[in-house]
Formats: C-alpha cells, sequence, structure tokens
C-alpha cells in the first residue's frame, strides 16, 4: 500500500541525515509512497534534500537567538506565517502521517499536522529533548529516541527506543581498511588517529592538534585530520611547511566509509548522528562535547557512553592541553582499546531507519 508521508526538520547534518534515511526506508518498502520534505528557508536542508532526490518546501522561520534577544522580535510573526504555511502544505499534499526530526521548521509542521488530525511521529536524536520536539512530543502518536530514559521529556507509552537512523553508506567499513590506507596515503604498519570536527570545523580540535604538532609528528601515528571548510584557508596559510607528511588535514571527508575504516582511535564532537555512527563503528572514541549547543545536550550524550565505559570524555576547556595526549596514550592501551571497542559496539543500533518506518506503516494501517 503506498502511503504519503512529510518529513519535517533540519537546520543541521544531525537532523538532516537521520531524515533522508527515514525517506530511504519508506521509499525501499515502496517505491511508490510519496514523501515531501518541509524544511527551513536558507538552511542546509534546502540543499541537501534535493540532492538526495526529494522534494522540499520551505517555510520562514528561525530559531530563539538567546545570544542577541532583540533579534526574536519578529519571531512570533514568522511563526504565525509558518503555521497558515504548513497548514496549507499539509492540505494540499494530504499526508497519511507527518514525521519530525527536530528543527526550526518541525514546529510548526507538527504543530500543525496535530491540530489537522493528521498522525505524527516524533523522532528525538539526542539524550536531552530539544524545545521544539518537548512540544509537539506531548500531542504525538510516537516518539522514536535513541536513548535510554527519555521518559522524563515524553509520556512513556509512546517512547520507543529505535536509535537514530544512521548514513549506510559511512559505516559500511568491512574489509576496507588497506584500501582505505591506500587513498589517504598512510602507512599500513602506523597506528592512525581520526580527528572529525564536522563539516565546518571545530575550533577547539583544530587548536588541540595545532599545539601537539610536534609530538605527533615525533610519534610513530598518522592523523586524518578534518578540519572543516570554515578553518582550512586559515590552517593551511599558517601551518604551510610546518604540516608533516604522517598529518593527512582535508576541509571535509568525501569518503566516511574509508576515514573510520582507517582509524584506530576517534576522536570527535558528541553531536547525536556522529556518536550514532560511532556505536555502529565500534571503535575507542574520545569525544569532546562542543559547548555551544542548546542545553549543553551534547555533553549529556557524551555522557550516556561514558556511564557505560564506552567513551572517554575530555572537557572542550581541557582539550588544548589534554586531547592528543590522551589519544597517544590511548594508542599504547590495548586492553583499553578493546574494553572500549566491546561496550560501545553493544550500544549500536543500524535499523533505526527500518523500525521508525514501520512505525508510520503501523500509524496508517490504525488510521
Amino acid at each position: 500500500m503506498a502511503i504519503r508521508v512529510i518529513i519535517s526538520g533540519g537546520g543541521t547534518g544531525g537532523h538532516i541525515f537521520p531524515a533522508i534515511s527515514i525517506a530511504n526506508a519508506l521509499k525501499a518498502m515502496d517505491p511508490a509512497n510519496e514523501i515531501l520534505f518541509v524544511g527551513a528557508n536558507g538552511r542546509m536542508e534546502m540543499d541537501k534534500v534535493p540532492a538526495a532526490g526529494y522534494r522540499i518546501v520551505g517555510l520562514d522561520i528561525q530559531g530563539i537567538n538567546r545570544k542577541q534577544l532583540w533579534k526574536n522580535i519578529f519571531l512570533p510573526f514568522k511563526l504565525m506565517k509558518s503555521l497558515n504555511k504548513a497548514k496549507s502544505i499539509i492540505q494540499e499534499f494530504r499526508p497519511d502521517v507527518a514525521v519530525g526530526v527536530g528543527g526550526f521548521a518541525s514546529g510548526p509542521l507538527l504543530m500543525m499536522a496535530n491540530k489537522l488530525g493528521v498522525p505524527t511521529v516524533v523522532q528525538e536524536q539526542n539524550s536531552y529533548a530539544g524545545v521544539t520536539n518537548k512540544k509537539v512530543g506531548a500531542k504525538a502518536a510516537k516518539i522514536c529516541v535513541a536513548y535510554e530514559g527519555m521518559e522524563q521529556f515524553f509520556p512513556a507509552e509512546k517512547v520507543l527506543l529505535t536509535g537514530n537512523p544512521i548514513r549506510r553508506e559511512s559505516i559500511a567499513i568491512e574489509g576496507k581498511k588497506m584500501e582505505a590506507l591506500r587513498f589517504f596515503e598512510l602507512d599500513a604498519d602506523k597506528k592512525t588517529i581520526l580527528v572529525l570536527g564536522g563539516s565546518l570545523g571545530a575550533k577547539t580540535l583544530n587548536e588541540s592538534v595545532v599545539a601537539f604538532l610536534d609530538d605527533l609528528k615525533d610519534a610513530d601515528v598518522q592523523v586524518i585530520w578534518q578540519c572543516g571548510s570554515f578553518y582550512v584557508d586559515k590552517l593551511r596559510s599558517e601551518l604551510l611547511e610546518k604540516l608533516p607528511d604522517n598529518i593527512k588535514m582535508m576541509a571535509f571527508l568525501q569518503r566516511m566509509d574509508y576515514a573510520y575504516a582507517a582509524a584506530d582511535v576517534i576522536i570527535s564532537r558528541a553531536g547525536a548522528g556522529t556518536i550514532s555512527e560511532l556505536c555502529v563503528i565500534g571503535k575507542p572514541v574520545i569525544l569532546v562535547p562542543s559547548p555551544n549547543v542548546a542545553e549543553d545536550h551534547q555533553t549529556k550524550n557524551a555522557m550516556a557512553l561514558v556511564h557505560k565505559e564506552a567513551a572517554i570524555l575530555v572537557k572542550d576547556s581541557d582539550a588544548a592541553k589534554e586531547l592528543v595526549p590522551k589519544a597517544l596514550s590511548l594508542l599504547k592501551n590495548a586492553s583499553s582499546i578493546v574494553q572500549l571497542s566491546e561496550n560501545i559496539k553493544k550500544l549500536g543500533k543500524l535499523n533505526a531507519d527500518v523500525q521508525i518506518a514501520e512505525e508510520v506503516y503501523k500509524l496508517v494501517n490504525k488510521k
């Protein structure tokens, strides 16, 4: 039975990639399924979703600016305009179910879907629920979560532990190690540290690597360093001849599967989507949560792993001194590597996209 589904949300890759994964799972179940995305104008979903082959409509909506409160003056008007546009979209597309993945656009769309009697599914990626998802979750038919204990934010009877949908092409690393090392021009006899700062980059992670360039050069290791598009030009001009051959710096990793396959230890921010991929990859991880996110949710994401001895946490404020020494020390500690790898692998959930798509179908059948 072909169904019609709206998927709304975005703003960051952490929202967009799960949304596209859910859409792909629905299409795999029935190619005749019709899917419409609703995003926020000016945000990255307006490019990423069409690139994945799906149609998207934009709402003129923004988040609350907590640092410059005066910039929120037009927010009530934008919200009303977005609610009205969401109503028109729903009435025109006539979805069987609406799915919200968090981010600016999911609020107005799910609020209006609930009002118009369209069953809704909330997908919460983080261990600390966002403001929008908490609001729309009260009336949602099902809330799909990635962490235990989410009943503190949502009605317990609606919560389903699915994990986060992940990019399957990124975690397909089986048998690719040698291929990956050749791709990055790395030495098969040396251990590899992978530094993930996200597509834009992470200032703290970059500064931590720069502070220990000599140590990394002298250690018998090699580094794949994703410094981010925002920082790459500045770093290239600053480092010039200083960058050792054993450190491969690049703005963006086009082949995440190769990066994961080559890595022996991974250093990363603690975004929900990345953590979900790392759990499936099952390699030792050092997490440096970003302090610049709402409700410090990256620290909460990281602590959910630390409590299960599945990751090491380094505070952002301590990273410049501690991060690289901890990574080098971990590479020499075989028992810690085994323990961290085994524990993080236990938390991996590969089929979240399919499970969420199945919940969508259940709601259609119930309806």
